[in-house]
């Protein structure tokens, strides 16, 4: 696990994109994972920009997003699909056949999920999965608990998770109990994993995730065991690390190890 210390949450987001960036030039048609989250819009922001400069092209890409809100119709505003065409699909031109969500609104959503797991085996599999944390060690919508071999799935989330979620919502509107979310062994077969946390209430998370023991406890520690995973990291977030001074020898600033 490479562990990137950034000099603050602006650069750890451009770190993010750079790194998004570098994968796609190498490999234009490849398979994307993408996340939601307050932590990712400064992320999709960059790239944004840089799709209007013309430095990035994600135009041959495929997407799959980690999680959608069981319940929710894709046009609903705080769908993750009708999120994510605001924050990136339109302006880089994916069009629904190539950025893929599970279906909210799917009559069963037991076997949408199903189908959804079966669709990113379909595509190859993911070259690049990008992801946040909870403030309680989640990852995508796996809550502490979640099985380390779970499949993608309906997971009823915690009332932590809800009160985070709820300032997206209107006043009175409830935030959704259900989701649909990859599970933890499908995002474990990303072929690399990019995990972004900022600001301080991520801290005991990301100590967990990346010092703590394995545990289905903080699902975010099961990404020791992937052979390509990096964590970008502001110092709020890397507040409680225990190895911190031993990450910043090796990546200074968050950049590349000196040889």
């Amino acid at each position: 696990m490479r562990v990137l210390i950034c000099p603050d949450a602006a650069s750890a987001a451009r770190r993010t994109a750079d790194l998004l960036c570098e994968h796609v030039a190498r490999r234009p048609h490849a398979v994307l994972g993408l996340a939601t989250g307050g932590t990712m819009e400064p992320v999709y922001e960059i790239l944004r920009e840089r799709i209007a400069e013309g430095s990035l092209d994600l135009s041959s890409v495929t997407t799959f997003n980690l999680d959608e809100y069981v319940g929710l119709a894709g046009d609903h505003p705080q769908s993750y699909r009708a999120t994510m065409e605001r924050l990136l699909f339109e302006a880089a031109g994916i069009g629904p056949d190539r950025a893929r969500l599970p279906d909210g609104a799917a009559a069963d959503p037991a076997a949408e999920a199903d189908a959804y797991d079966a669709a990113i085996s379909e595509a190859g599999g993911i070259d690049l999965q990008l992801l946040g944390i909870g403030s309680n060690g989640h990852i995508g919508f796996n809550e502490p608990t979640s099985s380390l071999g779970s499949r993608t799935r309906i997971k009823t989330l915690t009332r932590e998770t809800r009160d985070a979620n709820a300032r997206f919502f209107d006043e009175g509107e409830e935030a959704p109990r259900f989701s649909i979310t990859m599970g933890i062994a499908t995002v474990l077969e990303a072929r690399s994993c990019l995990l972004l946390a900022t600001g301080e209430g991520k801290a005991p998370a990301v100590a967990a995730a990346i010092e703590g023991p394995l545990s289905a406890a903080c699902p975010a520690s099961a990404l020791q065991l992937h052979p390509s995973a990096t964590m970008i990291l502001d110092p709020d977030a890397a507040r409680d690390l225990k190895l911190r001074d031993y990450y910043e020898m090796v990546h200074p600033a968050g950049g590349e190890a000196p040889l």
